[in-house]
């Protein structure tokens, strides 16, 4: 599997067929049996989640995770620890793209809806300035209107700051319109691939359809 530089990946399979588990691993959270985790030139493998951090791997759990009892601004910093340059300022751009959380700032994080939830963990990985963005099924459970500003707040990563986005993510119509590859996983292995206008209707059919 490779997922191109400022591009967004978008990782698909009936459940339990292993997507979060790759996330995960993508991330240094569990270990491989087998295999190797490379970006760029540099081997990832055997390097432990906290350094993939600061290398530029940031994840959006599935379930958001956020902390409830800090509060929106607290939980931003969080992801500030993930940098190397050692700013301690929130970058501007995240209220930019979240204005929400600006006016949210001193809200605790388990008062906020789902929706908000979800933007406040995709600008707490952002705080970090990633170069590769994980994300666990960021939709799930999200209203139609939020849903469509996640895949736009993405787009204006990847065009302005060249972020790599990898995501599971199980909505055909979502991938289509955003994403620029895809992967099918079954089993734990990939079964289909390529650019997202590929995506036929007789493969969602055969590996997608319950």
């Amino acid at each position: 599997m490779e997922c191109g530089k400022g591009q967004m990946t978008c990782i698909m399979g009936r459940n339990g067929v292993g997507k979060t588990t790759l996330i995960k691993n993508i991330m240094g959270l569990e270990i491989p049996a087998s295999g190797s985790i490379q970006m760029g030139n540099e081997e990832l493998t055997s390097m432990p989640a906290h350094k993939r951090a600061r290398r530029g791997i940031a994840l959006v759990p599935q379930g958001r995770m956020i902390f409830p009892k800090l509060t929106v601004e607290e939980n931003l910093r969080v992801g500030l620890e993930a940098r190397d340059d050692g700013q301690r300022r929130l970058p501007d751009e995240i209220y930019e793209l979240f204005p929400v959380l600006r006016s949210m700032s001193r809200r605790m994080g388990g008062d906020l809806s789902g929706g908000q939830q979800q933007q406040l963990a995709i600008a707490r990985a952002m705080a970090g300035a990633p170069e590769v963005l994980l994300l666990d099924e960021p939709t799930e459970g999200i209203q139609p209107n939020i849903i469509q500003q996640i895949g736009e707040v993405l787009h204006k990563l990847i065009e302005r700051n060249g972020v790599t986005v990898v995501m599971v993510e199980p909505y055909v119509d979502f991938v289509r319109r955003f994403g620029h590859h895809f992967y099918v996983m079954n089993r734990g292995q990939v079964v289909s691939g390529g650019p997202t206008d590929e995506l036929s209707s007789e493969i969602v059919r055969r590996y997608l359809s319950l």
